[in-house]
């Protein structure tokens, strides 16, 4: 008779974990300068394009 073993967590169900060349990059103020700017770009390119 196979024993039947049941297993509350696996490996499979936690979420990954970030790399340290991730954490730098979502850290950095600069780079998040960088992104604020270029979706404030996309934004208005949104609302002007909404306006013609």
């Amino acid at each position: 008779m196979a024993k039947n073993i049941v297993r509350g967590y696996y490996d499979e169900s936690y979420p990954p974990l970030p790399t340290k060349s991730t954490r730098f990059w979502r850290s950095n103020l600069l780079w998040q300068l960088w992104r604020f700017v270029i979706l404030n770009i996309k934004i208005v390119r949104i609302i002007v394009g909404g306006h013609s």
